[in-house]
């Protein structure tokens, strides 16, 4: 792929969504000194931006981000921008593709930030069933860099900032150049194996269902409590541990070694304990984040069938075991009345169905379906150019 800007420091990038990763990464990338535009759905959000000129952040980041344009039309929020950061909630990561495949131009990399569980696999499909002939480059992190929150438009409070992150491009032969123009902003962004990895080192998934439907007593008390503090109490961390060894199955079918949801608490921020619940109150980032007071949130709403969900589907065409991913699903669906498994990511709408563990890595290593020879895969990240 041919990147269209080669002076690194005069990267053009898009923010599109003005949530709270949205705000904080356009106004955090603005203070670093990058042009930055940022798109978003929401008048009230951009009408702000745009009056005050850009965003206010605090917390372990502080000052004034300049936001270059803050408008509703996708197109002009991604003209001839080098780096285009997808920073919405996953359910919306189809909406967002659609309204992005007639907009995007040669040599443009699309970054999927999170892509939760399949964000670039879903995003490819999307751009393929639009008819996108723009030669981009799709890409995904495992997690939000920040530990963040927006209490008002134009206002973004960066409460901690990974460590590390995980980027994978589709195909994995583009994840070097990728993650060698991402560092030119955060140079803890480190090469991931495959978009699998990626997906499936996805730590919301394994870190929200099940604790919140754990605490629907207290969610629905209207008590204020401590999502990470009172929420994950010693056997909710150990169920969530559980639920951790399906994940790390699947990963290992194929071909995958990932650190455990514990281990991935110290590599990103330095956290750690004896068990889960002593590693996550352990997490100072985490120390202000609050539990809400509906289940009707993101924790149910997005990690559940962008996450736990396509978990399932991949996990049950490898013939692995996945009954307790399958339960909270279950009880998510009885608790909230939504059908979670119907709307949810699968190997189908990923383009995976009727893979082997073989065929799905060709197809995130080389970007190809077509049969090829041992050789074709590799073991250390890095496939066939396509």
């Amino acid at each position: 792929m041919a990147y269209k800007s080669k002076n690194h420091e005069n990267l053009r990038w898009a923010i599109l969504g003005g949530g709270n990763g949205g705000q904080s990464m356009a106004g955090h990338l603005s203070l670093m000194g990058f042009p930055v535009r940022l798109y978003d759905i929401v008048p009230e959000t951009v009408r702000t931006i745009r009056n005050q000129g850009g965003i206010q952040v605090g917390g372990v980041v502080k000052g004034f981000g300049k936001i270059e344009l803050a408008t509703q039309e996708i197109a002009e929020a991604v003209d001839h921008a080098d780096i285009i950061v997808v920073v919405t909630p996953a359910v919306a990561h189809r909406a967002v593709a659609e309204a992005l495949a007639p907009h995007l131009e040669n040599g443009q990399i699309v970054f999927v930030h999170p892509g939760a569980t399949g964000g670039a696999l879903e995003f490819r499909r999307v751009l393929k069933e639009r008819k996108s002939k723009a030669l981009i480059t799709l890409s995904e992190s495992n997690s939000l860099i920040y530990a963040c929150r927006s209490p008002e438009p134009g206002h973004a409070s960066i409460l901690g900032i990974k460590k590390e992150l995980m980027v994978s491009a589709l195909p994995s032969s583009e994840t070097k150049p990728v993650v060698e123009l991402l560092n030119t902003a955060f140079p803890q962004i480190y090469p991931g194996r495959n978009v699998l990895e990626t997906s499936l080192s996805n730590p919301n998934a394994m870190m929200h269902p099940a604790p919140t439907l754990l605490n629907t007593s207290m969610i629905e008390s209207g008590r204020d409590w401590l999502y990470y503090w009172d929420g994950i109490t010693p056997s909710i961390g150990a169920f969530v541990e559980q639920i951790d060894r399906e994940r790390l199955a699947i990963a290992a079918a194929l071909g995958l070694s990932l650190p455990s949801t514990r281990e991935w608490y110290k590599l990103a921020y330095g956290a750690v304990g004896k068990n889960l619940t002593e590693v996550v109150r352990a997490n100072k980032a985490y120390e202000e984040v609050k539990g809400q007071k509906t289940l009707l949130t993101r924790y149910l709403l997005e990690d559940i069938p962008m996450g736990l969900v396509p978990m399932v589907s991949i996990g049950s065409t490898l013939g692995i075991d996945v009954s307790r991913m399958e339960t909270v699903i279950k009880l998510a669906e009885f608790l909230t009345g939504k059908d979670f498994t119907g709307t949810g990511r699968t190997v189908e709408t990923l383009g995976l169905a009727g893979m082997s563990a073989e065929g799905i890595l060709r197809f995130v290593e080389t970007g190809t379906k077509k049969t090829g020879t041992a050789q074709a895969i590799t073991r250390k990240g890095k496939g066939s150019k396509n």
